[in-house]
């Protein structure tokens, strides 16, 4: 029997005012901080009007069971996981003798990211936009709205016009869209303040397919918190997700399909953390040539 139990991580939340999300002016050739401006090097980081300790979001679709998702979620030390309406439990998945879905999750502490998945249309987004709020009772709202049934690949024209809705409607629009960057500027025009560019098309594993996209969304889109949402697949691109200078990672089917889920959502809370720390330390340049580590002078002294 495989033992899933991981040493509980404390989860919490601070109120906090954020500044207005924009876009960026010129770039700023040969600058050599590689913290976005506004940023400090503190660990925490805010997120919706929250002050939030880890950057790690995790979905709560398709785990084995209740009882291991619940794991986790406690050993991920992720303070924010997205949930779906139209959600159904793993082929197999056992009901919890301790409570049902929403009470396990709500018991974990986390925030709740409700998710639009499966929606094809902005009002379709819409509607269970405004049922997850009466449901969960929060203004945060993961859209998504599909455009292309083979790549799930986000529609960008329904997103904007949904997102321009919900925002008027009160939302916190956590928008999952590519990593093109004129759509995810007309995102900002329209009001959105979080942006969830992919790194690869969902549940593909395939990790970042076009890092420079994502470089690019960072230069340009410097105050924007920017969450690497889908087709991570280790902890490995985790880490160059976050090395790139992005904000956070929201995954799902990484942890839950893993042999050992929890410690799988461990391991990439390690990584996510190890990312984070590299970028904010100034990952080295890379060179063409070798550089002696060690420097010399003249030639040495025979005796």
């Amino acid at each position: 029997m495989v033992d899933y139990q991981e040493a509980p991580v404390v989860v919490g939340s601070a109120p906090y005012q954020e500044e207005p999300a924009r876009r960026a002016g010129p770039t700023e050739v040969g600058e050599q901080s590689p913290l976005p401006p506004g940023r400090s090097d503190a660990s925490e980081w805010h997120l919706g009007g929250s002050t939030l300790q880890s950057r790690f979001l995790l979905g709560t679709a398709g785990y084995p069971s209740p009882a291991i998702l619940q794991q986790a979620i406690a050993s991920s030390g992720t303070q924010v996981v997205t949930v779906g309406l139209r959600r159904q439990l793993a082929q197999g998945a056992q009901a919890s003798a301790e409570g049902d879905f929403f009470s396990i999750i709500k018991a974990t502490g986390a925030h709740l990211l409700p998710n639009t998945a499966g929606c094809r249309t902005a009002r379709e987004a819409i509607t269970l936009a405004q049922m997850a709020r009466e449901l969960f009772d929060t203004h945060w709202i993961k859209l998504e709205v599909v455009g292309d049934e083979h790549t799930l690949q986000p529609d960008p024209f329904e997103l904007v016009d949904a997102a321009r809705q919900l925002v008027k409607d009160g939302f916190e629009v956590f928008p999952y869209c590519t990593d093109d960057l004129v759509s995810c500027q007309r995102l900002l025009d329209v009001g959105c303040k979080i942006l969830m560019p992919w790194g690869a098309p969902i549940g593909s594993g395939q990790g970042l397919v076009n890092p420079g996209a994502l470089r690019t969304l960072r230069a340009r889109l410097p105050g924007v918190p920017l969450i690497v949402d889908a087709g991570i697949g280790s902890p490995a691109d985790a880490v160059q997700a976050m090395e790139l200078g992005l904000d956070g990672v929201l995954l799902n089917t990484a942890v839950a399909k893993a042999l050992n889920p929890v410690r799988m959502a461990r391991a990439f809370g390690l990584g996510i953390r190890a990312g984070r720390l590299a970028f904010e330390a100034g990952v080295m340049a890379k060179q063409d040539m070798a550089v002696a580590s060690t420097p010399v002078a003249g030639h040495p002294i025979l005796l």
